[in-house]
């Protein structure tokens, strides 16, 4: 089972990164161990290989994971606190977290494995519940970060099918994530073909 969330780690020098990621789960959902598969690319896989350690969030922050999918500057940036076993931060308004240690970091393929073991948790407050917004956002955030090898119209299909849930039943911060990951979109593709310049 995937849960999508947010991962925080810091760098040799400190610097802290958020970044959203979907572990790989137990289907008891029990977060003792779990997986994670971080891009070599990407600042997470390099913190954790450099030996560092992190923080597993599971929040209804729709916004953050936006803006964190894309790299777009976080606005307001989140209020953090220090991890209890790890070297780390834990994201303030969070509703849980997992604190974790790499176990085996299997990096043959440039999507990395790893396995990691949680080492303490906590619970910050409740989950708000289901809105089809938010889940319409996180759809759009994995779809955004796809831009490099899915075809542009099934992209932009998918995003006015979401739009439509946001548009129903989304607030003010669903609406301000959609919009970010949209424009995005919107860049990454450019604008969509004129139909008349097909015409003879």
């Amino acid at each position: 089972m995937i849960v999508e969330g947010i991962v925080t780690t810091l760098s040799p020098e400190g610097e802290l990164n958020i970044a959203p990621m979907g572990p790989k789960i137990p289907a008891d959902l029990n977060f003792g161990t779990f997986i994670l598969r971080p891009y070599k690319a990407s600042t997470t896989y390099r913190n954790l290989k450099a030996g560092g350690q992190g923080v597993f969030h599971v929040t209804d922050d729709v916004r953050l994971l936006a803006q964190a999918a894309i790299g777009a500057a976080i606005e307001p940036y989140p209020a953090t606190k220090p991890a209890s076993a790890v070297a780390g931060r834990v994201l303030a308004d969070a509703c849980r977290y997992y604190e974790f240690r790499p176990i085996v970091v299997d990096d043959i393929d440039e999507r990395t494995t790893v396995l990691v073991e949680t080492v303490a948790e906590g619970r910050i407050r409740d989950f708000l519940g289901f809105n089809r917004a938010k889940h319409a956002v996180v759809e759009a955030a994995i779809l955004a970060t796809r831009t490099a090898f899915l075809p542009a119209a099934e992209i932009l299909d998918e995003f006015q099918k979401l739009s439509i849930l946001v548009d129903k039943t989304g607030g003010p911060v669903e609406h301000e994530a959609f919009d970010l990951l949209r424009d995005h979109v919107r860049r990454a593709i450019g604008p969509p073909p004129d139909p008349k310049a097909s015409r003879p």
